[in-house]
């Protein structure tokens, strides 16, 4: 049967250089032992930091630069996939984007983040086109960036394209509780699929973050939920019940006869 264990790194890195993230992302998944996930998550802006600034545009890179060959041979020498956020500099735009590298070291998907919100992120980040799907253990993931998700027709559509799970790396401060802890539970029923939200913990500048990283099961509950700290949770991904879920509460089904009516 096929299924993946998948973790979310909720960390407190606000202030640290790119050795220390990668230290803390090995920490992460060497502590989790023999429970080590087929695939880790980390946050949005993972790279670089998310609340810094001109610095954004100084430390963005090509998906295939220092820092994610690092990464990727991180995800070989570990065998666990990892999906993190990154600046993605495109000649002259920079995009908030999300990697993801194989436990082989080869990018399975990388993602530009689709709907820029309202404040900083306006004026150093060009917004994304598009949605990819990848397949790791017989698992189809689909990534999505922090205020992406909170449109619903965002998840409907990768779970519409095959979906099982879908993965957000996101940097939430804690003025948005309600995001985490209602919003992307309900975008997990909705469409019948996992979904893993990975967001910072502490402080950085003068944000602070939520933590409340969750993964979601099909039928909307908290597999795993952090709390407001630096935290590893994990759980696993079986497609099995994704189709239960489906068949169950029959939304994609219906979906063409409620639009005829509307």
């Amino acid at each position: 049967m096929s299924g993946i264990r998948v973790a979310a790194f909720q960390c407190a890195l606000g202030g640290a250089d790119q050795p220390r993230r990668l230290a803390a992302l090995r920490a992460a998944i060497e502590g989790a032992g023999d429970q080590c996930p087929d695939l880790i998550v980390c946050p949005e802006l993972f790279m670089s930091g998310y609340n810094i600034g001109e610095t954004i545009g100084q430390l963005a890179e090509a998906p295939d630069g220092p820092f994610a060959l690092k990464v990727a041979a991180l995800a070989r020498e570990t065998r666990t996939a990892i999906c993190y956020g990154y600046p993605e500099r495109a000649g002259d735009e920079v995009f908030s984007a999300a990697a993801c590298f194989g436990p082989d070291g080869a990018l399975l998907a990388n993602h530009r983040k689709l709907v820029i919100p309202p404040g900083f992120e306006v004026d150093h980040f060009t917004a994304g086109a598009g949605t990819a799907l990848f397949t790791l253990g017989g698992v189809r993931l689909a990534i999505l960036i922090c205020y992406d998700a909170e449109f619903p027709e965002a998840v409907r559509h990768t779970a519409l394209a095959g979906a099982q799970g879908v993965l957000v790396p996101t940097a939430l401060s804690d003025q948005w509780d309600v995001v985490a802890n209602r919003v992307m539970p309900a975008r997990a029923f909705e469409n019948g699929v996992y979904l893993v939200y990975c967001n910072h913990a502490g402080v950085e500048g003068d944000l602070t973050y939520l933590g409340a990283s969750c993964i979601a099961s099909p039928i909307g509950g908290d597999l795993a939920r952090a709390g407001s700290g630096e935290q590893v949770i994990a759980a696993d991904i079986d497609p099995q019940k994704v189709a239960a879920a489906q068949v169950r509460l029959p939304y994609f089904r219906d979906l063409p006869a409620l639009q005829k009516r509307l």
